[in-house]
């Protein structure tokens, strides 16, 4: 079964038997919860939705599906096309909209698709909302509108330079010196809706030269879409030919960046956030986030500017309500995700890209040389695979329990448990009988080793 609702949304392979994959007749259940759960919940007096997708193969007919749903429903569909995430996210409040969907898989493989959900200010919906939103699709919990109340549709193609000039016009974005550094910049946009807006981006940021690998939007991605270093070797290639300062790599939907030295090294996704936080706080110091699996880099960072960190839940919705509960100036996630409040909280590929290259300009550095101003900490990514019926739970109550007064022990994501110098976080999967391990230290040798002596307490207990 390639069907998984969660309270983010649906996401599948396409085609199938209806309940086993993303398919329009799931699609249409879906849409019609959501649009449902918006009408009941929405404090917005129009009666829009928005509607984005990235570049992949199945985007078209999964975009004509999910519009004509909201139509049904009785909302009025404004269209942008092929867009970013974060595009699509600041589209919802500039039209004043009711909420959003995305259609994008983010990192999944061409054969994937999804829908991302978005409230009236273009971010996600909260647990107890996703929720609502799977209750109601399960009971058919839905009404379509009578021929004189159907909702209308058009399309809006102007939101990419909307986002761009944003994106230009943030108080910390200094054009004038990214223009006069000439950078030279490579991008791989893996064959999707970046290919489309970076090279715009970069142009209009004063950017010399750019060389763009698959920028294409077909969908037909030429290299699994997730930006880790294994995946990347063409853009790696490129870099290590001495020709370009640095590269930026995104995924589909392009709210990650990776980054490449100009001597073809990889800067480390984990460090994406932390550099532009290193900018941001020198220029207005105040609390960052991050979730509990990313760098203790960040939380050193922040510590430098006498500032405070703290950390979420892992995933997006987590690390932004704990920013704004925190009033945080900058956070995200480790896997390359930057959210900037000044421009809207959301992971934005855009606002790092830009944020990185004023930063650069002003220090006058090679990519390499900021890089090694930051501390060497290497992340190790293990499992645990457990027979169906175990007290996952259980055992992790005990771990906690077992590091208690030896650690710092933090439980409100499964349990990380933060030694002086180095970390390790169990996190159950909801899906599968499993607990992912991630561990943090100097070295990828000690971080995995850590990550591996944790793993065999675990089986001492389940033995």
């Amino acid at each position: 079964m390639t069907l998984i609702k969660s309270i983010s949304g649906i996401r599948g392979t396409i085609g199938g038997r209806v309940g086993d994959t993303l398919n329009p007749l799931d699609i249409v259940k879906f849409t019609s919860a959501y649009a449902t759960l918006i009408r009941k919940t929405t404090k917005v007096t129009s009666n829009k939705i928005v509607v984005g997708r990235d570049a992949r193969i199945s985007g078209e007919m999964v975009k004509n599906v999910v519009c004509g749903t909201l139509m049904g429903m009785g909302f009025d569909v404004v269209n942008i096309g092929l867009a970013t995430t974060p595009t699509t996210e600041i589209a919802v409040t500039m039209e004043g909209a009711c909420g959003g969907i995305i259609l994008t898989a983010s990192h999944n493989p061409r054969m994937w698709n999804a829908l991302k959900l978005l409230n009236e200010k273009g971010e996600f919906l909260n647990k107890a909302e996703g929720e609502e939103v799977l209750r109601i699709a399960e009971a058919e919990d839905f009404e379509y509108v009578d021929v004189d109340h159907l909702g209308k549709y058009t399309e809006n193609d102007t939101y990419d330079q909307k986002h761009i000039d944003m994106v230009k016009n943030l108080e910390l974005v200094d054009v004038e010196a990214i223009r006069n550094r000439k950078f030279r910049v490579a991008l791989d946009t893996v064959n999707s809706v970046g290919g489309v807006i970076l090279p715009k981006l970069l142009e209009q940021l004063g950017v010399e030269t750019v060389t763009t690998l698959f920028g294409e939007p077909t969908g037909d991605f030429q290299h699994n879409p997730e930006p880790l270093e294994k995946n990347l070797a063409d853009i790696k290639a490129l870099m290590q030919k001495g020709e370009h300062d640095i590269a930026f790599v995104v995924d589909p939907d392009v709210d990650r960046l990776a980054m490449f030295c100009e001597d073809g090294t990889m800067y480390g996704e984990e460090y994406t956030l932390v550099t532009v936080a290193d900018y941001i706080l020198q220029h207005t110091p105040g609390n960052t986030v991050s979730n509990l699996s990313s760098t203790r880099a960040l939380r050193d960072v922040t510590r430098k500017y006498g500032c405070e960190y703290n950390a979420s839940a892992v995933g997006e919705v987590n690390v932004v309500t704990k920013m704004k509960d925190t009033h945080a100036v900058i956070g995200g996630e480790g896997n390359g995700g930057v959210i900037y409040p000044a421009a809207h909280y959301g992971r934005d590929a855009l606002v790092g890209i830009a944020l990185m290259l004023t930063y650069l300009a002003k220090k006058g550095m090679k990519t390499s040389e900021l890089r090694a101003t930051y501390p060497p900490y290497q992340i190790a990514k293990n499992r645990i695979d457990l027979t169906a019926g175990t007290d996952v739970d259980g055992i992790l109550a005990r771990v906690k329990e077992m590091y208690t007064g030896k650690a710092e022990v933090n439980d409100i994501d499964g349990v990380k448990i933060d030694f002086p110098d180095k970390w390790v976080h169990l996190r159950k999967s909801n899906t599968e009988p499993i607990v992912r391990v991630y561990s943090e230290a100097a070295t990828m040798e000690e971080a995995d080793r850590l990550g591996k002596d944790i793993m065999d307490v675990v089986y001492s207990m389940v033995k």
